[in-house]
C-alpha cells in the first residue's frame, strides 16, 4: 500500500493548475497554492487537504481572470 504523501500532492495541484491557467506566472500560482495549504494546517484529517487546496484556488484564479476580463 502506498503512504499517502501530501507534500506531492501539493505538488501535482501546483502542476495542474499551472498547465490548466498557463496564461498566469506559476510562481503566483505556486505561492497561492502555498498560502491555501497553510489555512488547513489545523486540520488533523490531511486526506482531502489537496483536494481542499485546489479547489479553493482554482476559484480564487478563476475570480481574478473574470474579474480582468470584464
Amino acid at each position: 500500500m502506498r503512504e499517502f504523501s501530501e507534500e506531492r500532492a501539493i505538488g501535482e495541484v501546483v502542476a495542474r493548475l499551472t498547465a490548466r491557467y498557463p496564461a498566469l506566472d506559476p510562481t503566483l500560482i505556486a505561492a497561492s497554492v502555498r498560502q491555501a495549504h497553510e489555512a488547513f494546517t489545523s486540520c488533523t484529517v490531511r486526506d482531502f487537504v489537496p483536494l481542499l487546496v485546489e479547489r479553493h484556488v482554482r476559484e480564487e484564479l478563476d475570480e481574478g481572470l473574470r474579474a480582468t476580463a470584464v
